[in-house]
């Protein structure tokens, strides 16, 4: 790559938790620069952000519609080429379409929108611009995760039958969004995270990783959904029964009230042959397990031949040095900047190296948020996914 691909940053001030992360992801390969910022909705906040963030005075700017008009208006070689997009929710659709009308390409943190109608509004934009769109569903840049959804392909486990997927946390036990918690604040108001609480912040992980692993999509679901907190306006737990297309059915369980849990993000796939798991807290280490032999520990490493070309793409470090969740999300920015890159130059690479997720990601996500909460008050219970 021969110069690093500029990049502004909407969120991310005083009191930010993800905007930092995506911003130390992007720094983490050398592969993008900070050029400018809108960090807070506050003017003289964003100012003293962008002292923190190394930008040049002029260019933190005081509102994202500023920024993105700024930018837009200079010199081809001076303005920024993407935009991350680290703010609540409800400002994801109106960003990231300003964004792609003003030709750049647009990393944004999940769910990619409040609304099933926005997402695929959001999907056509992102088709007439031939822009990039990266959503930043984390969990898929592990590198044993892509060993996993190698397996499965390959055809290891022969045809699948079961799935267990779960993401339980326990900060929301008590009701801290009445206190002075910024982010569990705007989490609890749906005009700000859109009609999924639990579901919209931790669900759409969990169903982005079932479906990503397996290569199965969702065919129809009956869900449960509850605010164990008095008073709390959105969903706070999700107990979710899949069936997808090919005949496999699974479970789904995300939870923010598990008192004790932090991101204990686990999954289990089994097929006729056999089975995988693989956890977020020990996320070097895929276990196999073979209907007619002991359990095999696959190990993360570049030193580790016998792992595939994508999950070694997606290593850094020889086995027994660990990486995370950090080195997961830099992942995403790295594929991601690959494709920019080579779009830029005419060239096309092969697909595992420019692998992240994308839009069309994001309309599957605001589908499933939508479609469990429509089972949770019907009746009817089993829902088409559709």
């Amino acid at each position: 790559m021969e110069k690093k691909i500029r990049t502004g940053l909407i969120g991310g001030g005083e009191g930010s938790f993800i905007g930092s992360i995506h911003y130390r992801a992007a720094m983490l390969d050398g592969y993008f620069e900070l050029v400018c910022g809108a960090f807070s909705s506050d003017p003289e906040k964003s100012k003293i952000a962008g002292e923190r963030y190394h930008v040049a005075p002029e260019r933190a700017y005081p509102s994202w519609e500023k920024m993105i008009e700024a930018e837009a208006a200079m010199p081809e070689e001076m303005r920024m080429e993407a935009v991350m997009i680290t703010t609540p929710n409800h400002l994801h659709h109106p960003q990231a379409m300003a964004a792609l009308d003003k030709g750049f390409h647009v990393i944004c943190d999940k769910p990619a929108t409040i609304s099933l109608a926005q997402a695929e509004e959001l999907e056509k934009k992102v088709g007439e611009t031939g822009l990039v769109f990266v959503l930043t569903h984390t969990y898929t840049g592990y590198p044993m995760v892509k060993e996993a959804k190698h397996l499965i392909a390959s055809g290891k486990l022969g045809t699948l039958r079961k799935l267990v997927v779960e993401y339980p946390q326990g900060w929301l036990s008590t009701p801290l969004e009445r206190s002075a918690n910024k982010q569990a604040a705007w989490r609890s108001k749906p005009e700000y995270n859109g009609p999924g609480g639990c579901l919209g912040d931790i669900g759409v992980h969990a169903e982005n990783l079932a479906e990503y692993i397996t290569g199965l999509e969702i065919e129809a679901l009956c869900a449960d959904i509850t605010s164990f907190v008095p008073g709390r306006r959105l969903d706070d737990d999700a107990s979710v029964l899949l069936r997808f297309k090919g005949g496999a059915k699974g479970i789904l369980y995300a939870s923010q009230i598990s008192a004790g849990e932090e991101n204990n993000v686990r999954i289990r796939v089994y097929g006729e042959k056999g089975g995988l798991e693989w956890e977020q807290h020990e996320p070097n280490t895929l276990l196999l397990k073979m209907l007619d032999q002991p359990v095999q520990i696959l190990r993360a490493g570049v030193n580790h031949a016998y792992l595939s070309k994508r999950t070694l793409w997606n290593l850094r470090v020889p086995g027994g040095h660990p990486e995370g969740y950090l080195e997961a999300f830099a992942n995403l920015y790295r594929n991601a900047a690959y494709d920019m890159s080579s779009r830029k130059q005419g060239e096309k690479p092969e697909p595992g190296f420019i692998e992240y997720p994308t839009i069309a990601d994001g309309v599957r996500g605001m589908r499933f948020i939508e479609k469990v909460i429509e089972s949770s008050r019907s009746e009817q219970k089993w829902l088409p996914f559709q």
